[in-house]
């Protein structure tokens, strides 16, 4: 894609990601308590190289996961064994509305549920430093009339929609990211939750008026915390449907086979 292309979008994304007058901004104290520190031995080497020392494959399929109440952002990784292991979790620099999902454009309000992201996703010209777009609004979005475009996780610390990871993380993740895309996988599955749907914060949240909604992506949550490999998410009836992975990718991880995603 030009860079005409780019500007044009980046542009466009303004309305997705907000401006400086309208964003969230969150101060770093907190956020700079939380972030990630590498041993000394390992943290002058590139990216690829501390994957390695860590036991992690730069390119092996990548999976991830949101929770906006810990604001933690999760990088999970496809190992020899035919699991996901978690690589890392990132602190959420800021993110903006409540808990529970976007429902119309401009209600500044980031996303919940399951999204994915493809190479034609990915934007290194962002205005906020790097950025892949969500893909909101999904089938199920739209099935129930959600509108909204440009929902992103990316550099930054400022949000009106977005998940903001600040500059130094957003270029691990957006890395990570797109090694597995180049190698091969199709799509990055992208689950973003309110927090850890386990029955006791449920039940917490019981009279929330996105409980049932929540109860709906619990199947989701469920069978990666059980089997630790992505289930395959579907839309019927405007709703969510949950099922074991399929075909080759199944027969992939159920024979413990190549950590790369088949480019055939």
């Amino acid at each position: 894609m030009n860079r005409r292309w780019w500007l044009k979008a980046g542009a466009l994304a303004l309305a997705g990601c907000g401006v400086k007058s309208e964003v969230s901004e969150k101060k770093p104290d907190l956020f700079q308590q939380r972030l990630f520190v590498l041993p000394d031995e390992v943290k002058h080497l590139p990216l690829a190289k501390q994957m390695q020392a860590r036991g992690f494959t730069f390119g092996a399929k990548t999976f991830i996961r949101i929770f906006k109440k810990d604001r933690f952002l999760e990088i999970w990784q496809l190992r020899p064994d035919g699991e996901f292991h978690l690589y890392q979790s990132f602190p959420i620099c800021v993110y903006s509305g409540e808990l529970g999902p976007k429902l119309r454009e401009g209600d500044k309000q980031s996303p919940e549920g399951f999204y994915e992201v493809g190479l034609n996703q990915l934007n290194p010209n962002s205005r906020y430093h790097l950025s892949f777009n969500l893909g909101f609004p999904n089938a199920y979005d739209r099935a129930h009339g959600y509108t909204g475009k440009y929902l992103m996780v990316h550099g930054n610390c400022v949000s009106i929609g977005c998940y903001a990871m600040g500059d130094e993380q957003i270029e691990v993740i957006y890395a990570i990211v797109q090694a597995a895309l180049r190698r091969g996988q199709l799509a990055v599955p992208v689950h973003v939750f309110p927090f850890h749907l386990t029955e006791e914060n449920l039940k917490l949240y019981s009279n929330h008026r996105w409980y049932e909604f929540w109860r709906m992506l619990k199947p989701g949550y469920d069978y990666f915390e059980q089997h630790h490999v992505p289930p395959k998410i579907s839309v019927s009836d405007k709703q969510y449907v949950v099922s074991p992975p399929l075909g080759e990718e199944r027969r992939i991880l159920e024979s413990k086979g190549s950590l790369f995603a088949s480019k055939d």
